[in-house]
């Protein structure tokens, strides 16, 4: 038995439909192997490139808070060297289990010191618009020098940070990453540079 439909038919209308519905799923399976495909490989860039820290204590207010977290660049210093102004994480040179984050104020080779809170490097004034004024303290340090590979690192608040000026420099070899992002509290989200 042989079926005809005329163009245009009920049997040619059917099988639109049913067209239509298997282009529909398709388009959709394509979409969420396409959103899969997205998510994995943001998540292979954060967990190779990046890593999620918690800050925890207020050395580093006002630009990091107690608990925030923040994503750290684990490849940006096997690219470019260490910068004067960084906030660098590493680890505790008396304690390589912890971690730390300050901010790089001395680089290899530098004399660094305080007088009344405020830093010199090398004799000259260091401009710190990072640090309010009443984030300063009143520390008078007299200059010590930077040995090769260390670098000299303080918190921006500086009356509640444990940092260079109380256990030295940091060797290049424990610092592990550069803080690049906020990304909780949403309130707080955004880059760090």
């Amino acid at each position: 038995m042989q079926i005809r439909n005329a163009p245009g038919g009920r049997l040619q209308d059917m099988l639109n439909g049913r067209s239509g519905e298997w282009h529909r799923i398709l388009e959709a399976r394509y979409w969420l192997r396409d959103f899969i495909l997205a998510v994995l490989t943001a998540l292979i860039l954060v967990f190779f490139f990046y890593q999620p820290v918690l800050v925890e204590g207020s050395s580093m207010m006002p630009q990091l808070q107690d608990n925030e977290r923040v994503f750290v660049n684990r490849v940006i210093y096997r690219l470019e060297p260490i910068h004067r102004g960084d906030i660098i994480v590493f680890r505790y040179p008396l304690d390589p289990s912890k971690s730390f984050i300050k901010r790089v104020i001395g680089l290899p080779g530098d004399w660094v010191g305080m007088t009344d809170g405020h830093v010199y490097v090398n004799g000259k004034f260091l401009e710190e618009n990072y640090v309010p004024p009443g984030y300063l303290g009143h520390d008078t340090r007299s200059p010590v020098h930077v040995p090769p590979d260390h670098y000299y690192v303080l918190g921006d608040h500086r009356d509640f940070s444990n940092d260079s000026r109380v256990w030295g420099t940091v060797d290049q070899k424990y610092i592990y990453g550069e803080a690049a992002f906020v990304y909780w509290p949403l309130s707080n989200i955004g880059s760090l540079h």
